[in-house]
């Protein structure tokens, strides 16, 4: 598995940009957040309250505002508008264009962010005949678990993939490694190129079986599905095999809410032996939750999509120390990802 030749990262980022338009319109026309800090800054948790939002969507939104450099806080977690958003996004001031931000306030993508982020559920969470796309969850209808839409989804997910995962397989060797649990693992594409790099290595791969089916067919195309194994499990109920001495998490946590991102970090360290490596591949926001925009930006995708939205690396590592793993630094592979490595005491 080779290669891209060229870095396809301002792709991805054209193509997320839309959530910046609707988060500021949000923010702007339908939540009056401008406003509710003109006067003074403002705790972020009253903000949050006056906003009626959950930590999740408050949190998505704050950052990316942030990003965005309209608003900041301070070492009290005290929310206030910058210069920028003071002289142009408060009603009344001789320069304010929220009035022609509001132009889009009744557009269809902006109304979709505002309802997700007053119901803090993701798109087709309530609509039986979608379901959640990209998640699976014990009692979620989710698209997953069709062949025709799990098929079509993981294949679309694979994109990216493609092009992440032989830079991953060539920045982190898994010399020495033996088997690898590729957890929520998907196409199997990340495995794949590291037993395209490692004869010796085997690998397992952990999703529902419609996304599995998709996952035997590019083993058999690389030439790998004598080492690769294939289980169908829910990675948060069903046991996770214990003859692993790697367990990979790659653009899986992303999709959960902090109890459940705990959680399966926990249930991962379980199962590694002591000197056992957890590979936490993801997106990465900065420790203070304040960009980088692209980032911030594909954390809104994440929360309308998914139960889960972008973490930062004080965060991995906080759940990787509390399940008994030692982090190691980061390195970065490609489209705002970067894998976090840690050792099992």
């Amino acid at each position: 598995m080779d290669a891209p030749q060229t870095d396809p990262t301002p792709i991805f980022e054209f193509f997320r940009g839309c959530y910046g338009t609707e988060l500021l319109t949000a923010a702007v026309a339908h939540l009056g957040l401008f406003e509710r800090l003109a006067a003074a800054p403002l705790p972020a948790e009253q903000l949050r309250s006056e906003l009626k939002l959950r930590e999740r969507p408050f949190t998505v939104l704050l950052t990316a505002l942030r990003a965005m450099r309209l608003v900041e806080t301070d070492g009290q977690s005290h929310c206030r508008l910058t210069a920028l958003a003071q002289e142009h996004l408060v009603a009344g001031q001789p320069f304010f264009v929220g009035d022609y931000l509001g132009l889009a306030a009744e557009s269809p993508g902006v109304l979709e962010m505002v309802e997700r982020l007053r119901t803090n559920r993701p798109a087709g969470s309530q609509d039986q005949d979608s379901g959640a796309a990209f998640i699976f969850r014990a009692g979620l209808e989710s698209a997953m678990e069709r062949e025709a839409s799990a098929r079509h989804l993981t294949l679309s997910l694979a994109g990216r993939a493609r092009n992440v995962a032989p830079v991953l397989a060539d920045r982190l060797p898994l010399d020495g490694t033996r088997r690898l649990l590729d957890v929520g693992g998907g196409t199997g594409i990340y495995s794949i190129a590291w037993l395209q790099r490692h004869a010796d290595l085997q690998a397992v791969v952990l999703d529902r079986p419609e996304v599995l089916k998709v996952a035997r067919e590019l083993a058999f195309e690389c030439g790998v599905a004598d080492r690769l194994e294939c289980l169908p499990g829910d990675m948060f109920a069903d046991p996770l095999p214990t003859d692993c001495d790697a367990v990979l998490l790659s653009n899986v946590l992303h999709d959960w809410d902090v109890p459940q991102c705990r959680e399966l970090v926990e249930r991962c360290a379980s199962v590694l032996p002591a000197g056992g490596r957890l590979l936490i591949h993801d997106v990465f926001l900065n420790d203070s939750l304040d960009g980088p925009l692209p980032v911030a930006l594909y954390s809104a995708a994440l929360f309308t999509l998914t139960e889960g939205r972008a973490y930062s690396e004080l965060e991995f590592r906080d759940w990787m120390t509390h399940a008994g793993v030692r982090p190691q630094h980061r390195i970065s592979t490609l489209i705002h990802c970067g894998v976090l490595a840690g050792i099992k005491a």
